[in-house]
């Protein structure tokens, strides 16, 4: 295989028709040009320039891989400068998987920001439930992807790399009509007689309500089970039942319900669940820099939903930082 840097070296010659400049141009001695045109020369079994009294000029052979020569230092050149734009981040694609309570509270934000402040690189999002997301980040569909967890489902990966966001806590939908409006703290022990609003097929968060509501000491009765979340607000409006949600969840609050926080009960176990919010990305690949500007940016729109000063009535209202 001919040597590329020679190649590139005969193109300079060929230009400017002279060895030394080739050299200059190339920083490298005239002696060392010299001895780099006789190797290529031997290895395309050839002669590819003629020397003359006042410099050179390439043979026939010697102009076609000139030519071949110029091609390839255009293309180094376009290489370059896309690595210089990507490290500037002004073009290219950003890969992220996300769920949907995460893409109507978190990411609208988030991608906002970042294409912004660079408008340049595309965003590409792939949606999915837990173990989708995981396994698009494991064949490489997507660069970074939100996850979630709670305590009794750890994720436990060695191929990814997690960092925790945020703490999700787990509400109370109340109607504005409840007489639990006026509680200071609501315990999920004293809603025993309550009748509940369940997520359908299996949804994790039935999980936590049952879970929840064995560890306050009763099984929840259930009323209804919805297949979104403004389905189950609207089943609380109608004093059907009561919810628990993730605060995410309820980022689009309807005006005739409330979001209450749940007090601890006095066993530690029967704690208010929350989940977890986790930005994942590969162990074994290194991120790209608009991979790495928006976990960046994910970060600071997270903290704008920890906010300790949200009171009852804007648990669950997307703030603009």
């Amino acid at each position: 295989m001919l040597n590329v840097r020679r190649l590139l070296l005969l193109a300079e010659v060929a230009e400017r028709g002279s060895l030394t400049a080739a050299a200059e141009a190339l920083s490298m001695t005239t002696s060392a040009a010299s001895q780099q045109m006789s190797l290529l020369e031997r290895e395309a079994g050839q002669p590819l320039i003629e020397r003359l009294p006042r410099g050179v000029r390439t043979t026939a052979a010697g102009a076609a891989l000139a030519e071949r020569g110029r091609t390839i230092r255009r293309e180094l050149q376009a290489a370059e400068a896309d690595l210089e734009a990507f490290g500037h981040l002004d073009r290219g694609v950003v890969t992220l998987g996300s769920f949907p309570t995460a893409s109507a509270s978190l990411l609208p934000l988030a991608l906002t920001r970042f294409r912004r402040a660079h408008p340049q690189v595309r965003t590409v999002v792939r949606a999915g439930v837990l173990a989708q997301l995981r396994e698009m980040l494991h064949t490489g569909e997507v660069e970074l992807s939100l996850l979630w967890d709670y305590d009794w489902n750890r994720i436990d990966d060695d191929q990814l790399i997690l960092t925790p966001l945020l703490e999700d806590p787990t509400v109370l939908v109340v109607p504005t009509s409840s007489p639990l409006v006026a509680s200071d703290r609501v315990r999920l022990s004293d809603l025993a007689e309550q009748e509940w609003i369940i997520r359908a097929e299996n949804h994790p968060v039935a999980d936590v309500l049952r879970r929840a509501c064995h560890q306050a000491g009763f099984e929840p009765r259930i009323a209804y089970a919805s297949h979104d979340y403004q389905e189950a607000q609207a089943m609380v409006a109608a004093g059907l039942g009561l919810v628990l949600a993730p605060r995410l969840a309820l980022t689009n609050r309807r005006s005739d319900v409330r979001l209450l926080p749940l007090s601890h009960n006095h066993s530690p176990g029967a704690a208010p669940p929350a989940r977890r919010i986790l930005l994942a990305t590969p162990a074994q690949r290194a991120a790209t820099p608009a991979a790495q500007t928006m976990a960046r940016v994910l970060h600071a729109v997270a903290r704008g939903f920890t906010d300790p000063g949200l009171d009852r009535s804007q648990l669950g209202a997307v703030r603009k930082r």
